[in-house]
């Protein structure tokens, strides 16, 4: 797999007017994209499919957390839309119900471990019991053990991750900021080549690209990047 789908850009965008011409201005540079929250509300989810019919892969970042019957039954509704990657949060139940969902499809499940914007303290006044490590490896140990196929999780903890589930997990780092950048509302940030080699499969980039003057340029910067750290 090549730097440039190793590359996913996020589509962090209010509106589709928008989303459609940050993708006109990336062109074939861009293969893989992210529609999370806020766009899949304002018409994402039919943009997910325009995208897959353009030829390009797209990751579903809705971040399901429900009662088990509704889990399961979206992630049958989304897992028919031809997405690669569909995100859910790390309880069991919440994974167990997705996989059940997406049995039978080729749809790939991406469970959230902690929240890049979260550190220790964050999750104490929350009401955790662990900090961020011990939480993302309890988690990640319960994702494996369910045949949940990869993690969200800072490229932080990503080493240690990487030891703990082997290696056949997919493991996608958000929080991805060029050296010398604004980390934003971001508290576990890396850069890509260091998110590259603490073990990361995919990494997700937003504002970094999405604010560049040249969005083309900034990405295939970073793809260069992945490049040279893959060695």
């Amino acid at each position: 797999m090549d730097a440039r789908n190793r590359l996913i850009v996020a589509l962090d965008l209010p509106d589709l007017e928008q989303a459609r011409n940050l993708v006109g201005r990336l062109g074939a540079s861009v293969m893989f994209y992210k529609i999370g929250l806020e766009l899949a509300c304002g018409g994402g989810l039919a943009f997910a499919d325009e995208l897959s019919a353009s030829g390009k892969k797209v990751f579903l970042d809705l971040k399901l957390h429900d009662i088990a019957n509704t889990v399961q039954r979206a992630t049958t509704r989304l897992a028919r839309r031809g997405i690669e990657f569909l995100t859910v949060h790390a309880y069991p139940q919440t994974m167990a119900a997705a996989k059940q969902g997406a049995a039978g499809g080729a749809l790939k499940l991406l469970a959230v471990t902690a929240m890049t914007s979260y550190n220790d303290a964050d999750l104490k006044a929350a009401g955790y019991r662990l900090g961020v490590r011990d939480l993302v490896l309890h988690r990640a140990a319960q994702a494996k053990k369910i045949g949940i196929d990869g993690l969200i999780a800072s490229a932080q903890e990503m080493p240690e991750l990487r030891r703990a589930i082997g290696k056949e997990m997919i493991l996608v780092a958000p929080g991805i900021r060029p050296a010398g950048g604004d980390s934003g509302d971001q508290k576990r940030v890396a850069t890509p080549s260091e998110a590259i080699k603490a073990g990361a499969d995919y990494l997700v980039v937003g504002r970094p690209i999405l604010e560049a003057a040249d969005p083309r340029a900034a990405a295939e910067a970073i793809q260069a990047e992945i490049a040279a750290a893959r060695g």
